[in-house]
């Protein structure tokens, strides 16, 4: 049975809430409300579980990355509880993204993440 689309589009859009959060305790309510509580997040440079380690993994990034935001890129493909969907790094000033990947997602019942499995697409040389 496949889910109704519109809980792909509402699970990428808390996935984007998490990973746009600025400030600490906005960014660990909004991973709580994208992640499942043992959720994981895998790429080629991290693999972390529950959301202390996702909430840090996303600070690491943010300060890696300042004045940068997270974008969706095209729309978000999903069937039964696996959506996938293409992303960019986005500079807020001059429009220019540097990095660019494309992840899977899991979901459970209610629509939260269990699994992120995410691939670079486009990184800066030496990130």
């Amino acid at each position: 049975m496949s889910a109704p689309a519109h809980r792909y589009g509402d699970a990428v859009a808390r996935y984007f809430e998490a990973w746009n959060a600025e400030d600490p305790a906005a960014r660990a309510k909004a991973v709580a409300a994208a992640w499942t509580e043992d959720g994981g997040y895998t790429d080629p440079l991290a693999d972390v579980h529950g959301h202390e380690q996702i909430a840090a993994l996303i600070a690491a990034a943010r300060e890696q990355f300042p004045g940068l935001v997270f974008r969706l890129a095209g729309a978000v493909d999903g069937h039964h509880h696996i959506a996938r969907f293409s992303w960019e790094l986005v500079s807020e000033t001059d429009g220019s993204a540097p990095v660019a990947g494309s992840d899977v997602i899991t979901l459970d019942e209610q629509g939260r993440i269990r699994a992120v499995l995410g691939f670079l697409d486009r990184v800066p040389a030496g990130a």
